[in-house]
């Protein structure tokens, strides 16, 4: 069987391969398909986004499609960045821009309370129009700068609770098995191997 990654982000791509290895399924990405026109993400929450990107590759794959909307909320930042994470210093900002003016934010707004928490929304969706959501958090906090080289995103500045590293200092099998994109996309296989099985 073959399923496709809604993506292009190669980070995501990574972890999603590593989780879905079990499947041995023919497992895509949208790198596979450079012509291919992501939608707009305009929706107003995560699974909204996840399910929209899930439902616009349906309309153009005849296979399984797993799409995926992931972010950090800062409550004390009224929220932010939220579903805007990874365009939050602009459509084409890098994840180290986006780094900044969440530092900035921070700062600017004297933040002292920097409790905030990871979610992913995995959306699955079958060309039959099936479709499954799976929602996982990781609760943590906020450092004033940045530590560790490996991870994407905003993990250099984020320690979960009951950790002393950031994920970006974290080695990617603990990462991958704390962060809610993985305890997700664990749900996910979960369902996809009771459906080949089946």
């Amino acid at each position: 069987m073959e399923l496709l990654i809604a993506s292009t982000n190669l980070h995501k791509i990574r972890e999603f391969r590593q989780l879905l290895a079990p499947l041995n399924w023919d497992i895509l990405s949208l790198q596979d398909f450079p012509d291919y026109t992501a939608p707009e993400e305009n929706g107003k929450t995560f699974e909204e986004n996840s399910l929209l990107k899930g439902r616009h590759a349906r309309d153009h794959f005849d296979m399984w499609i797993l799409s995926d909307d992931s972010g950090l909320v800062v409550p004390s930042l009224n929220g932010e960045p939220g579903i805007f994470s990874g365009r939050y210093a602009g459509e084409t900002a890098s994840d180290q821009e986006n780094r900044t003016k969440l530092l900035h934010q921070l700062k600017e707004n004297k933040i002292n309370n920097t409790s905030s928490y990871f979610i992913s929304c995995i959306s699955l969706i079958h060309t039959e129009k099936e479709e499954k959501t799976f929602t996982s958090t990781c609760e943590g906090f906020l450092l004033d700068a940045e530590r560790g080289n490996n991870g994407f995103g905003y993990d250099s500045l984020f320690v979960k609770n009951d950790y002393k590293l950031t994920f970006a200092e974290l080695d990617e099998k603990t990462k991958l098995k704390i962060s809610p994109r993985g305890k997700a996309l664990t749900k996910a296989l979960l369902f996809l191997e009771r459906h080949s099985t089946a």
